[in-house]
């Protein structure tokens, strides 16, 4: 018999292999000839007497395995030791009292790691593996109890809350940033558990990296004075965008006169034209894909009328010989033919067109009509047919409002302080009339580009001068709420750490709690999320 087939080669052997119709018995028994006193480490040869084992083992092709082990019990030869008889220990086949082998217990813990008890142990059952949820559960609490034997301390320290139900329990999660795992959860973010939290760890962090959060902060400076606090860069953009969206609140008559400065062909009205001066994003991309088709048509007519071949033609070019014969025997640029989806709103077409043209361009109330006339589509198909219909578009994130409708201060105080990486002409010509309108905000918009600019390359030396530059503008509030925090923003202008790792296991530990259905308690959760399935 192979021993390939042994949990444990160097520990057992397997003697015979049975097969039933409903399992597979393999019969091992024990290589050593001595064994070890657990108490004194005493070896000892004297067998007190035999017995047998019955231990899960892994399937074959989803039949369950059987493992029979022929131990043995053995008197210990010290007469020092209280331990009179014991039973051999076998570490690397099966635990103490254990009923399954070393390898089940792990494909168990795997199976729980990734799925979790309920829906870990239907598949093990799928695969060959009777074990029941509890069973699962239980041996995620022990690969816990092995952790915390074993937690060692990181030296940057990663920190952030998270939330059990939103908007009503957070708790607190625990990075290694140098190492990129989880080291704690935390069951809520109040600054005592924290603090003892950092003071059971030697040595303590030398950095923590946090938000800009005042719990976090006092936490770290009365639970680890020595470290070094890194103020997260993203949460630094944060704050001037939130403060320069509420200065821009009290500027609303400013935001209307500059956009309709820079579309003064906007209608009077609210009412959205029928056909929107504007191509949506696939309809831009459609005309540049034509353009391309329509040069490469001409140079197969110019290279065709000079003499060449089909053949020459699509090597030259590039080009399918089949492409260039059926451009040459079309006789004008074939256009292409999209053929049109049938949609449930095509049967009320006309009467969509007709209620349109007569002036009536809410969506909802279009819709309310219909579903008194026995339509059953949704509010968003008929939407959507209107815009691929008649020739309207939505309003994109990243672009002004629809007509008639001035940008709200958050996209404002985004144009102004250059998130948007490639605006729009139209986005650049509202920015430049806004500023022109109002001194103040032109000066805010400096000072929020700068600010901008230094957090983004981490341009430390450029910090004193934007102080004393914003000390003079509108957002100086926002520079006096920096000034009480400057050496972890100093930090952040210096040091490569931030809590983006952190956000990332947050994001992860979110699919792990929907996964439990929010049922499961901390210890399983934290377990699941500081072991990667």
């Amino acid at each position: 018999m192979s021993g390939s087939l042994s949990p444990c080669p160097t520990e057992v052997q397997v003697q015979g292999l049975v097969a039933k119709a409903e399992r597979i018995i393999l019969v091992v028994q024990v290589i050593r000839r001595t064994a070890a006193c657990p108490q004194c480490a005493q070896p000892s040869r004297r067998i007190h007497s035999y017995y047998e084992r019955r231990l899960a083992d892994l399937p074959w092709s989803g039949v369950p395995v059987e493992v029979r082990l022929r131990t043995r019990r053995f008197f210990c030869e010290s007469s020092d030791c209280a331990q009179r008889i014991f039973t051999e220990r076998l570490p690397g086949t099966v635990a103490v009292h254990a009923r399954r082998t070393l390898r089940m217990a792990q494909a168990v813990r795997w199976l729980g790691l990734a799925l979790g008890g309920a829906a870990g142990a239907r598949a093990a059952q799928r695969l060959g593996l009777t074990v029941s949820g509890s069973t699962v559960l239980r041996h995620l609490r022990r690969i816990l109890l092995a952790q915390d034997r074993n937690r060692s301390a990181p030296r940057v320290l990663g920190m952030d809350d998270w939330a059990w139900r939103k908007g009503r329990s957070y708790g607190t999660i625990l990075c290694d940033l140098e190492r990129g795992r989880v080291v704690d959860l935390l069951a809520d973010r109040r600054s005592n558990t924290v603090i003892e939290w950092l003071r059971d760890h030697h040595p303590p962090p030398e950095v923590i990296s946090r938000d800009r959060a005042g719990t976090y902060a006092d936490a770290a400076r009365r639970g680890a004075p020595q470290a070094v606090q890194v103020a997260d860069r993203w949460h630094l953009l944060r704050n001037l965008h939130e403060n320069l969206e509420h200065l821009l609140a009290g500027y609303a008559s400013m935001l209307e006169r500059a956009f309709r400065q820079t579309l003064p062909w906007l209608p009077a009205s609210n009412s959205i034209p029928a056909k929107s001066p504007i191509a949506t994003r696939s309809q831009q991309i459609s005309r540049e894909r034509r353009q391309k088709r329509w040069e490469r048509y001409q140079k197969v007519i110019q290279l065709h009328q000079r003499g060449q071949s089909s053949r020459a033609i699509a090597r030259q070019l590039g080009l399918n010989r089949g492409t260039v014969r059926h451009w040459l025997g079309a006789g004008q640029f074939p256009e292409r033919v999209i053929p049109r989806r049938h949609s449930s709103v095509d049967p009320w077409g006309s009467y969509v067109e007709r209620r349109w043209e007569e002036g009536c361009h809410n969506g909802n109330q279009l819709w309310r009509e219909l579903r008194a006339q026995g339509a059953e589509f949704a509010r968003v198909t008929l939407r959507r047919w209107i815009r691929a219909r008649l020739g309207t578009r939505e309003r994109h994130r990243d672009q002004l409002p629809p007509a008639g409708k001035r940008p709200t201060p958050r996209q404002t105080s985004a144009l102004l302080i250059g998130f948007y990486k490639d605006p729009s002409p139209t986005q650049q010509s509202f920015v430049e009339n806004l500023c022109a309108f109002c001194p103040d905000l032109a000066a805010s918009a400096a000072v929020g580009r700068e600010f901008y600019r230094m957090v983004r390359k981490r341009d430390l030396p450029a910090w004193e001068a934007w102080q004393t530059m914003a000390e003079k503008s509108p957002l100086h509030n926002f520079a006096a709420q920096l000034k009480h925090d400057e050496a972890a923003v100093r930090a952040a202008l210096s040091l490569p750490w931030s809590t983006g790792p952190v956000e990332g296991h947050i994001h992860r530990l979110k699919l792990i709690k929907r996964q439990m259905y929010g049922r499961a308690k901390l210890d399983l959760l934290r377990v699941r999320l500081l072991n990667a399935a």
